[in-house]
């Protein structure tokens, strides 16, 4: 009952700007609701624009110094955790500490690929391209870069997840942001402080899910499947999709692990097997491209796309995983087997080299050797990444298609879960029909509607949980560094048992 005054509190707080913005819209087109609602979102979105995206003047928005200096600190913290613990990563999702006694719904793989389900997608295809675009090949460095940092930032926060989750009386999982900030912060004495923060953590959690989770992939996936299928109706194709996300999404984390674990590398193999072959039929080009890359590096304009390019990723579930500092993530992990919090936090480390220095590194050299990026008859996004691949696989339009099918609906599902657990925390299980409604009909909206500002405004949503969850992360490092020295004494020692 406590966190829904206080959930309510908030969304009264959130609602000032956004009743300031509607009067300011009624009165600048006082033509009718659905022209004043327009224009209430699309103001709205400015707001929330110049508030996350304001630079000081340093040319680089408040949120991604927010969340580089947050990894920044976090790996120094950590004592580069992320490349101490980096082949002991491997061990644990093969398998090898799985201990079957221990509490949990989904295998330490499962956890891994029901997130990265979520991060790997139309960033990957898009959001790297656009960065070179504007930056020139240079920008895929500083990209690279920010991601070895935020491998130490999804360490950190995975490992709370786990920490401070909660086990339900039928053996289900509830974790996540919304747990440690509100039960790691009592622990320090910041109760009030805690719960405020989580419920507002709940609240960005679900608004995003709805929105930049859900009705963009639908929407964008739709537009994938109808350029093979012309005249394919949006209703009929949004009732057949929402009805297999709905399939997934009943049978909860298990089987949305199930999927991912089937999907993403199924996924990811094709899209990795088609950049290998272009970059082996121009095989003498590659140290070209990559001499490219870091010479370009330190070139202004480079600088200034790769940060133009976590900025795009972080909008569409990107390749530089903004999701090392989002929190979302976390959530995934909190169900994972295990009994030791560190353990997952190891695995989860993964998820930016994955989904940036191996997938991102791939699109960004197919669009370097190409000279795709330079194009000026081909728009910066998925137009440019295709033309790249089409310039020497003439068919991989088609294959790009269904891939981005495939990551659109991995990331509904495992974005259907994050809203969940964060709808659970404010309403408790007993209203999670009412979530998992919502959310489907969201999946029909989303290939029916113009979505506009409304998706921005999902995304502006997406980026500010990061608020939150890396202060959290701020306030309990010294907890996290207290379980990693227990944890490496022990492995270095030979005292953590083997099972495989």
């Amino acid at each position: 009952m406590k966190k829904r005054w206080i959930s309510l509190i908030i969304l009264f707080l959130l609602a000032l700007p956004i009743a300031a913005v509607a009067q300011e819209a009624e009165e600048a087109a006082p033509t009718g609701f659905l022209p004043t609602l327009n224009a209430v979102f699309t103001q709205l979105v400015e707001w929330m624009s110049a508030v996350l995206f304001f630079d000081f003047g340093l040319g680089v928005p408040l949120i991604v110094l927010w969340l580089i200096g947050g990894a920044v600190f976090f790996t120094i913290r950590m004592g580069f955790i992320n490349f101490r613990a980096f082949k002991h990563a491997f061990f644990v999702i093969q398998g090898h500490y799985d201990d079957p006694a221990e509490a949990g719904e989904v295998s330490h793989f499962q956890a891994l690929a029901a997130a990265l389900s979520a991060t790997v997608g139309l960033g990957n295809i898009a959001g790297v391209a656009i960065a070179i675009s504007i930056g020139g090949p240079g920008a895929m460095f500083w990209m690279t870069v920010a991601a070895l940092f935020g491998m130490t930032s999804k360490f950190v926060e995975c490992t709370l997840a786990q920490k401070y989750r909660v086990v339900l009386p039928d053996g289900r999982i509830a974790g996540g942001p919304m747990y440690y900030l509100s039960r790691g912060l009592a622990e320090k004495g910041m109760g009030q402080l805690g719960n405020i923060m989580a419920s507002l953590f709940a609240i960005l959690c679900i608004g995003a899910a709805f929105g930049g989770g859900n009705m963009f992939q639908a929407n964008q996936s739709f537009v994938a499947v109808s350029g093979l299928f012309p005249g394919l109706p949006n209703w009929v194709y949004g009732l057949v999709l929402a009805f297999l996300v709905s399939l997934v999404i009943i049978g909860g984390i298990r089987r949305i692990g199930n999927v991912a674990g089937a999907l993403v590398p199924a996924m990811c193999t094709i899209y990795i097997a088609a950049s290998l072959w272009i970059i082996l039929m121009n095989l003498p080009e590659i140290p070209a491209a990559f001499g490219r890359i870091f010479t370009e590096a330190f070139v202004p304009q480079a600088a200034y796309g790769g940060f133009i390019g976590v900025i795009v990723q972080g909008f569409r579930r990107s390749a530089f995983s903004n999701e090392a500092g989002v929190g979302s993530a976390a959530i995934a992990h909190a169900a994972a087997r295990t009994e030791e919090p560190v353990r997952e936090g190891i695995v989860a480390l993964l998820e930016p080299f994955i989904d940036t220095v191996i997938i991102c590194n791939m699109t960004a050299l197919v669009v370097i050797i190409t000279g795709e990026y330079a194009n000026p008859n081909t728009s910066p996004g998925v137009e440019t990444t295709s033309a790249a691949f089409a310039s020497v696989i003439s068919w991989f339009p088609i294959v790009l298609a269904v891939a981005v099918l495939l990551f659109a609906f991995s990331t509904m599902i495992s974005w259907s879960y994050y809203g969940e657990r964060a709808w659970t925390y404010l309403f408790g299980e007993s209203s999670m029909i009412i979530y998992r409604v919502i959310y489907v009909v969201c999946v029909f909206l989303g290939t029916v509607l113009n979505l506009g500002a409304i998706l921005d405004f999902s995304d502006m949503m997406f980026f500010a949980m990061a608020f939150p969850n890396m202060l959290g992360g701020f306030l309990l490092a010294d907890k996290v560094r207290e379980d990693l020295d227990s944890y490496m004494l022990r492995l270095n020692s030979g005292e953590m048992p083997v099972y495989k």
